[in-house]
């Protein structure tokens, strides 16, 4: 096939081989930040400590701890409130933020409060006596929600009482515990903006309680919280019924755009054995024709560059589309030069990778977009245990899956009836998965974006434990 068309102009598969190419290249230099990717976005400091800054600290004293608070005046206003905020707001992104108090001694009049306020929060008001705060108080067991009228909420809390505050963010609610049980929950309004901290107030003489910010075990089981509150996630998930035909031709539709044929063929013939059978209607959606396109050959190429055979299968790709080899300085050339490279290098023929790179490999130097991941070819060399190294993500059996999938793609995309381009890229169970995962965002900024981010891992992890 001539890759310019007569007037010189670079053909569309040229263009489309370049575009598909660059994306799968993109992917593999992601392979070398992968693993801290996932867990960066829900990294934040937790809060450990008490603010002795910001405080009323004219009313209380903080210990050299931070750790906990006593109030040593004798209380003659209203305002004269001892609070105190955590050194750090509430984390956000997750299912649930909670921490405890323990109280020592309640004083002469036990008006002892934990919740929730934000910066900006008077520091010689009770936590929920203004806006953007909540606050369980001792005294009465009411629950104070930016005014300071009270509603009824729980029982009081005295000397020897270990109380707890949360929130959850998945219900956008405040939850509240004493000595280890269940208060009581309410709805976190949406009109309390910006940051909240964990917040204690202390307001008559010798009051004294200890903060724990999970520096210890809780008197409260978090982790039992937690998986109830997934578990509730996951039966109100399961209750949508979805037919069984659907769920059948998205795996279907995935084994058959990354050509593994012999699954499918399994695969279909437990379909048949069901009682009732499953059959895949055209109306639901699904049109196989674009991804059954060469699936005996995308198979034979996908186990040869899984298995490090990358001679045979780009001999392969020279025999049946040699459009996509063509051009030596494609991308795709570039990824399975690159493999091949690698393959010599896990098995220990180090004299031939440096043969081979000085042929295929030194073409890529000072190239745009392919001079990062050639470097990081090469320094594979420099280790006696490159599997261990920085670049030791190129060793691992999801690179060769880049190449394969690379490969797929390139091939998907030599078929004359294929409609939609980026069917080429993924299946339409991931084209699903993305959808799902924008949806999860979306909720997630309508609550401020507070939350878990989604993680399909995790998610799938979370029911398998659950059935357990």
């Amino acid at each position: 096939m001539n890759s310019r068309s007569n007037n010189g102009k670079i053909s569309i598969f040229d263009s489309l081989n370049q575009d598909l190419g660059l994306y799968f290249l993109e992917l593999a230099r992601l392979g070398s930040s992968k693993a801290p990717a996932e867990m960066e976005e829900d990294e934040e400091e937790d809060p450990k400590e008490l603010n002795t800054i910001n405080s009323s600290g004219g009313f209380l004293v903080v210990t050299p701890d931070k750790l906990s608070v006593k109030y040593t005046s004798v209380s003659l206003h209203g305002h004269d409130v001892g609070v105190v905020q955590a050194n750090k707001p509430a984390p956000v992104k997750r299912l649930l933020y909670y921490f405890e108090i323990y109280v020592k001694d309640a004083g002469v009049k036990g008006q002892i409060a934990i919740g929730f306020t934000n910066e900006g929060f008077k520091m010689r008001r009770q936590p929920g006596w203004e806006v953007n705060s909540c606050g369980y108080h001792g005294d009465d067991g009411l629950l104070y929600r930016g005014r300071g009228k009270g509603d009824d909420f729980g029982p009081t809390y005295t000397t020897g009482d270990t109380v707890g505050g949360g929130i959850n963010y998945a219900s956008q609610e405040f939850f509240f515990t004493k000595n280890g049980a269940i208060v009581g929950t309410v709805c976190k309004e949406k009109e309390m903006k910006g940051r909240l901290f964990p917040s204690i107030a202390v307001h008559s003489q010798n009051e004294e309680v200890h903060v724990n910010f999970g520096q210890k075990k809780f008197a409260f089981d978090l982790k039992g919280y937690e998986t109830q509150e997934r578990l509730k996630q996951q039966m109100t998930i399961e209750k949508i019924s979805l037919p069984s035909n659907i769920s059948y031709g998205l795996v279907r539709s995935y084994l058959l755009h990354y050509g593994y044929e012999d699954t499918l063929n399994s695969f279909d013939l437990a379909g048949k054995s069901t009682i009732p059978p499953i059959y895949i209607a055209q109306e639901n959606g699904f049109d196989e024709r674009d991804i059954v396109y060469a699936l005996n050959q995308r198979k034979t190429l996908r186990q040869l560059i899984r298995n490090g055979e990358i001679d045979a299968a780009i001999s392969k790709l020279r025999d049946w589309y040699p459009q996509i080899v063509q051009d030596d300085k494609s991308a795709t050339c570039f990824l399975l030069h690159c493999q091949k490279f690698i393959e010599l290098v896990r098995v220990g023929a180090l004299e031939d990778a440096v043969k081979y790179g000085r042929i295929e490999l030194a073409k890529f130097f000072g190239m745009a977009g392919f001079d990062d991941l050639v470097q990081d070819c090469v320094a594979l060399l420099a280790y006696e245990r490159p599997q261990e190294s920085s670049v030791g993500y190129l060793l691992e059996e999801s690179q060769r899956d880049v190449v394969a999938d690379t490969v797929n793609a390139m091939i998907l995309s030599t078929n004359p009836n294929m409609k939609d381009m980026q069917g080429c890229l993924k299946s339409y169970f991931e084209r699903l998965l993305r959808q799902l995962t924008a949806c999860c965002l979306e909720r997630r900024s309508a609550n401020g974006d507070q939350g878990e981010a989604f993680h399909l891992h995790r998610v799938l992890s979370s029911g398998r434990d659950m059935k357990c």
